[in-house]
């Protein structure tokens, strides 16, 4: 009889000290998930904003400022106004300014997250005890 109500405050302990472990871990389960969401909706925001601008700039192309080269013309002609070409850039560089701003706001989330990670999950944090698992 001495011997069950030992093994029972045993198990009743390693209970305890799991149930706390649990807490723990879902603790750090929503603290990461917080994390998650609000890259997500910064990353969101991110791309809203560049659809914006992809639409603003596809409205007013005179609002658009990108260094580029004027094509030179077959011809040579008088220098005027009147036979000037304009600066624009070919069809696949705007596609891809806008893919690569979509590529970095991306990057920048994903690196984001994965440093708060690290900062939540890896850094100054004490390893877990593992409880009744240890053994």
């Amino acid at each position: 009889m001495i011997e069950l109500g030992k093994e029972n405050k045993e198990l009743k302990k390693t209970n305890d000290s799991l149930v706390v472990e649990m807490a723990d871990y879902e603790k750090r389960i929503n603290s990461l998930h917080e994390l998650d969401t609000t890259h997500t909706m910064e990353l969101t925001n991110a791309k809203a904003e560049i659809d914006r601008l992809r639409v603003s700039a596809g409205r007013n192309p005179d609002r658009v400022y990108i260094k580029a080269e004027c094509p030179k013309s077959a011809t040579t002609s008088t220098s005027g106004v009147a036979n000037a070409t304009t600066a624009r850039p070919t069809d696949t560089a705007i596609r891809n300014y806008w893919l690569l701003r979509e590529r970095i706001a991306e990057s920048e989330q994903i690196i984001e997250g994965l440093q708060d990670y690290i900062r939540a999950e890896c850094v100054n944090k004490k390893k877990p005890s593992m409880g009744a698992w240890a053994n």
